[in-house]
């Protein structure tokens, strides 16, 4: 379910973060979901969605930064 535009991406993204983050969290989600579509290539029991989302957090989250309720650039 990769995302094709940042209108497909959920409420809980679209509406907290800046357009630059979100491209990165598209990004970065639809290259997740690319590499681990093999569960072998996953940690534990987690879905290829969950797996894709904590990738493009990470991903968010190296270059933004949350503060107090709005996320800004590092």
């Amino acid at each position: 379910m990769p995302y094709d535009n940042l209108n497909d991406l959920p409420e809980s993204v679209k509406n907290v973060l800046p357009t630059h983050a979100k491209e990165i969290y598209l990004a970065a989600f639809n290259n997740a979901w690319d590499e681990y579509k093999n569960p072998n290539d996953r940690r534990e029991d987690d879905s290829r969605e969950t797996v894709a989302h904590k990738v493009a957090w990470a991903a968010v989250k190296q270059k933004y930064e949350k503060d107090e309720d709005r996320w800004k650039p590092k």
